[in-house]
């Protein structure tokens, strides 16, 4: 898929939260196609400290606007930065990069999206794209309180929501993997996408119940290109970036 290296503008900041900026992008020009789990590099102008891209997941794409969405969680001085964009500033970034998840074969198959913060990103997308194609889906998004569950109201747009809190605010009480749903229901297809103890987890429970799964590995991602080298992991093909290999993979690839 042809990589681009384009100026952006910032339409709208949102604050979703104190950790976490909605910012949407646009262009003058039609933004070039984009498929979901994919992700972006993006350049941080005037941060000493940040000297490579930061890269953000692909949160949505909305066509008929010409509008990219990028879910920033504020962890250090480079998504600081991108938190205090304002409208209407430049935005450089590399893409889009990364490959993208397998759909079913069968139109009328069971999926579930499981995802926790910010990991949730990708699945908005892929949720939209699974349901533009005729595909229904269900999301299982978990968090440790209410205030960690982001965009709710996106994904109820698109298909049944369900969720866990640690602390029982919303939801079923527990983790993701503890949800009654997976004992009530025999999924064919499971995209997962979040911290890495929960992507094991919902792992396990795909290989247990002999359930097709794929995972979105947020792996440290510095150049994009496989050149770093930051992102190596481990897989029965031997260590392959994720940046270029990924981040899409089949669980039964990893050696987890």
């Amino acid at each position: 898929m042809k990589k681009f290296i384009l100026d952006l503008i910032v339409k709208e900041n949102v604050r979703v939260n104190k950790q976490y900026v909605l910012l949407i992008l646009t262009a003058d020009e039609a933004l070039p196609p984009m498929l979901p789990g994919q992700f972006v590099e993006v350049k941080v102008e005037n941060s000493p400290n940040t000297f490579l891209r930061r890269p953000i997941s692909i949160n949505y794409v909305d066509y008929k606007k010409n509008e990219l969405w990028l879910l920033v969680q504020i962890v250090g001085d480079g998504t600081l930065k991108m938190s205090e964009l304002k409208e209407n500033d430049s935005v450089n970034l590399i893409l889009p990069l990364g490959n993208t998840f397998t759909l079913p074969e069968k139109k009328d198959s069971k999926i579930l999206l499981v995802g926790g913060g910010v990991g949730t990103a990708p699945l908005l997308y892929l949720g939209a794209y699974l349901k533009e194609n005729g595909y229904p889906c269900s999301f299982l998004l978990g968090g440790r309180s209410k205030d960690n569950l982001l965009q709710l109201c996106d994904f109820e747009s698109i298909g049944e929501v369900l969720a866990t809190t640690e602390d029982g605010s919303f939801g079923e009480k527990g983790f993701v993997t503890q949800h009654s749903v997976l004992n009530k229901i025999k999924f064919d297809a499971i995209y997962t996408c979040g911290p890495t103890p929960m992507m094991k987890a919902v792992a396990e429970y795909a290989k247990r119940t002999n359930t097709f799964c794929e995972v979105s590995l947020e792996n440290t991602m510095a150049c994009g290109i496989g050149a770093c080298l930051c992102c190596v992991t481990d897989t029965t093909e031997g260590h392959v970036c994720v940046c270029t290999e990924g981040p899409v993979f089949n669980i039964e690839k990893l050696k987890w």
